[in-house]
C-alpha cells in the first residue's frame, strides 16, 4: 500500500476559486441572455446570427475550469510514498489515562473538566516529535481509544470524539486503567516507561493501589494530575437546552470533590509526580518535562523515506485542456458548419 501526500497543500485552497468562477460565468450569460431579448426575438436573432453557439462558450469554460483544477494540483506536488524503512528514533511511551466519567463534567475548572483536560492532551501532542502516545479512556472499566503511536495527527482526531458517552459502565475505575496502560506498552520497552492519569481520583470500583505496585514492579512510573474542587461541586446536565444538575437515585444532587490522597499515593508508589489542576494550567506540561528527563529508547517505527513526485501527470492533463479550449472557436465555422462527424452541431 502506497502513501499518497502533497507536498504543498497550501496551494489546494485554490480550487476554493472555481465555484466563485462559476457564479461570475453564469451571472455573465444570463445578462448576455437578457441584453438578445431586448434585441428582439431571440429565434430571430439566432437566425440573423447563424454563427453564434450558445454551447461553445459552455464548453470552453468547462475545459478551462478543468486545466486550472489541473494547474492547482499541479502546484500541489501530489507524491506516492514508494519506500518503506524501519526509521529508529529515541523517545519514551508515554500513556494518558483519561477519566471521562460523568463527574468529569463539573466545572469547577472551566469550561469544565473533561474539555480542559483534552485541550491540555492536544497541545502536548503539537510539541511531540520522536516520543510514542497512547490513550486509554475509562468510567467503570478503562478502554483504549489510541494504540501507542507516533501518528500525531490521528491520535488529535481521535482524542476529540472523547466524552463520557463513549463508556458504557459509569464509575471511576482508576485501577482498570493502570491495569490496562500496563498491558499496552511495547514489550521491552521498561525504562522509558510512563503513565499519566488524569482524574478527579474518586475511585469507587477496584483498588487502585494494589494495581500501582504491580506497575511499579514492571519499572511503569506513573505521574498523576487531580483535577477538580476538593469542596466539591454539582454535576451539571443539560437536556433541551435547560441545564439541571445529575441527581442519585433518592432524587438527591451528587456531589463530586477531588480525593488527592489516592493520586498522590498511586505517584508515590511507582515514583512519579502529582499536579493538582488549575484554572491556569492541567500541569500535564509540566509532567512531560519531567518524563523528557527519563531515559530515552530506541523506538522503531515504519515510515516512507522516498516519495515520487506524480505532478507531470496533472502539467500534461492541464495542456490538454488548454489546447482543447484554444481550438473551440466562439463561434461556428461556416465552412464546417456542414461537416457533421457525430451527426449533431456544436
Amino acid at each position: 500500500m502506497q502513501l499518497f501526500r502533497f507536498a504543498n497543500p497550501d496551494f489546494l485552497y485554490l480550487l476554493l476559486l472555481l465555484p466563485v468562477m462559476a457564479a461570475i460565468f453564469v451571472f455573465n450569460a444570463w445578462r448576455r441572455r437578457r441584453s438578445l431579448k431586448k434585441l428582439g426575438d431571440p429565434e430571430l436573432v439566432r437566425k440573423l446570427i447563424p454563427e453564434m453557439s450558445s454551447t461553445r462558450p459552455v464548453l470552453k469554460f468547462l475545459l478551462m475550469l478543468l486545466a486550472l483544477s489541473s494547474v492547482v494540483i499541479m502546484l500541489a506536488r501530489p507524491q506516492f510514498g514508494s519506500r518503506i524503512e524501519e526509521v529508529k528514533k529515541q523517545g519514551v511511551e508515554v500513556i494518558i489515562a483519561l477519566d471521562v466519567s460523568n463527574s468529569m463534567l463539573a466545572e469547577d475548572i472551566q469550561p469544565n473538566r473533561l474539555t480542559r483536560a483534552k485541550q491540555a492532551i492536544e497541545r502536548l501532542v503539537d510539541n511531540l516529535q520522536d516520543d510514542r502516545i497512547g490513550l486509554i479512556v475509562f468510567a467503570g472499566d478503562a478502554y483504549t481509544q489510541i494504540p501507542i503511536t507516533t501518528d500525531y495527527v490521528s491520535a488529535k482526531m481521535f482524542l476529540s470524539t472523547v466524552s463520557p458517552e463513549m463508556v458504557p459502565k459509569q464509575g471511576t475505575a482508576i485501577g482498570a486503567a493502570i491495569n490496562l496502560g500496563a498491558r499496552s506498552f511495547s514489550p521491552g520497552e521498561g525504562k522509558s516507561r510512563a503513565m499519566v492519569i488524569i482524574t478527579d481520583g474518586e475511585n469507587h470500583d477496584d483498588d487502585p493501589m494494589a494495581d500501582a505496585r504491580e506497575a511499579a514492579k514492571q519499572g511503569i512510573v506513573i505521574h498523576t494530575i487531580g483535577i477538580g474542587s476538593t469542596q466539591g461541586v454539582p454535576i451539571p446536565v443539560y437536556t433541551g437546552g435547560r441545564m439541571d444538575y445529575l441527581k442519585d437515585r433518592d432524587g438527591k444532587i451528587v456531589i463530586t470533590k477531588l480525593d488527592e490522597d489516592i493520586l498522590k499515593g498511586i505517584a508515590l508508589t511507582t515514583g512519579g509526580n502529582y499536579v493538582r489542576a488549575t484554572n491556569s494550567s492541567i500541569g500535564l506540561e509540566e509532567i512531560y518535562n519531567g518524563i523528557g528527563k527519563m531515559k530515552q529508547e530506541e523506538l522503531e517505527s515504519k515510515m516512507y523515506t522516498e516519495y515520487n513526485a506524480q505532478f507531470q501527470i496533472f502539467a500534461s492533463i492541464a495542456l490538454v485542456f488548454m489546447l482543447i479550449e484554444y481550438l473551440i472557436m466562439d463561434r461556428r465555422n461556416r465552412k464546417l458548419a456542414n461537416i457533421r462527424l457525430f451527426k449533431f452541431k456544436i
